[in-house]
């Protein structure tokens, strides 16, 4: 790997880690938002899922035009949009103008992850390209192992806003690092219109593709299951179970992403050694007992719920290196692009529905703050994911029969 093409795939990376950051560190600062704005569990849930609704419309809307322009222009141009609409949520003084701002920040962010794909796929060759993409999805681990426990601590410690602040900061840096840096990426529009994928046949030819539903299916019902609980993780522990959002709630985070830096690499390499679907099955049912420890969290000492929940991040983690490969082998590489990043809308929208449900179950008691019906999540996630393993048998029969 060229001097270049590290500079360029770290840039991406930072990238990624703060548009990943600004989705992950909306849903822990519950505790914080819900007092101050008063509001209740469903209106906080409102919050979280409209940035994956506006990211997933405004990403499967792009997919029919963003081909027609240079790359580094789209990126530019979506991850400023992006830095916009994060100032104006930390800047927001009411709850109706916090929403406007997440529905801001989720619409230009929709834009960024597929052109960071795009570029990745478009610089770097087929046969060094995992290792990038491997640099590039470390991200979300470093996200959760340094972005979120900081974000925390930026909020127990000085206040809500303090978060959005940081995400815009970093961001503000990076864009000149961006202008200097990437290249100009507009070889694709020098390609005939015949080579390139059709967005409206390849959503057609989906519909008659039991293969390309079933991979659809499968990864959006695995977000969704996983989604469920997660917007009320924060809340729970720390006005049912009193612990501290300053000092141990992050922990979660920190330590469930430090374990996924080490073991996704491992995982990946015995799934493509011992089989796809095979990993995917031991890792999804290997997490449905977390699932229910932690939406039935006992009075516990704090280690033993840091064992518990890194694990299970682990585990989530580790079923959808394995899901991610089988889905990428339904369709030929000419049209993997698009289908992918027609795929990343369709699992925005079901991580904004999984975010409206839990709302809808999850009530907050007004006298104490604490969070009421939480086990029903935990209930209707292992539902989805055991639906979710169903669909992973079906989609790796029909592709073992070719």
């Amino acid at each position: 790997m060229t001097k270049k093409e590290r500079i360029v795939l770290i840039l991406l990376a930072l990238i990624n880690f703060t548009h990943i950051l600004d989705f992950m560190i909306m849903m822990p600062l519950g505790n914080f938002l819900m007092p101050h704005f008063n509001i209740s569990a469903q209106a906080f849930s409102v919050v979280v899922a409209a940035y994956t609704f506006s990211a997933g419309t405004v990403g499967f809307t792009a997919a029919f035009f963003v081909d027609r322009f240079d790359r580094k222009k789209v990126l530019l141009f979506g991850y400023i949009g992006f830095l916009v609409g994060t100032l104006a949520c930390a800047l927001a003084p009411t709850y109706g103008l916090l929403l406007a701002a997440r529905i801001l920040a989720g619409g230009f962010g929709g834009l960024i992850g597929a052109q960071v794909l795009s570029i990745v796929a478009d610089l770097i060759p087929y046969e060094r390209r995992a290792s990038a993409m491997g640099i590039i999805m470390a991200a979300f681990s470093m996200a959760s192992v340094v972005g979120v426990p900081l974000a925390l601590y930026l909020a127990g410690h000085i206040n809500w806003h303090a978060p959005f602040v940081f995400v815009v900061s970093m961001g503000a840096v990076l864009v000149p690092l961006l202008l200097r840096y990437i290249p100009k990426m507009d070889g694709h529009l020098t390609a005939t219109t015949t080579e390139r994928p059709n967005p409206i046949a390849m959503i057609k030819s989906i519909g008659t593709n039991r293969n390309q539903l079933l991979a659809l299916s499968l990864t959006s019902t695995m977000m969704m299951g996983h989604f469920l609980i997660i917007p009320f993780l924060n809340p729970f522990m720390e006005f049912n179970m009193g612990f501290s959002a300053k000092t141990e709630t992050p922990m979660v985070y920190f330590v469930g992403g430090f374990l996924t830096l080490f073991t996704s690499p491992l995982i990946g390499k015995l799934s493509d050694k011992t089989g796809k679907f095979k990993v995917f099955s031991i890792m999804l049912l290997a997490g449905l007992l977390p699932v229910v420890f932690i939406t039935n969290m006992p009075h516990v000492p704090f280690y033993l719920v840091l064992c518990v929940t890194g694990f299970w991040f682990v585990v989530s983690s580790g079923r959808a290196i394995p899901a991610q490969a089988m889905v990428s082998n339904v369709v030929p590489p000419q049209t993997r692009g698009s289908f992918m990043s027609f795929g990343t809308s369709i699992q925005q929208i079901f991580v904004g529905l999984a975010s409206l449900f839990a709302g809808l179950i999850v009530v907050k008691n007004p006298t104490t703050n604490t969070i009421e019906n939480y086990d029903l999540t935990g209930y209707l996630s292992i539902a989805i994911l055991i639906g979710c393993l169903a669909i992973g048998y079906f989609l790796n029969r029909a592709m073992s029969k070719g």
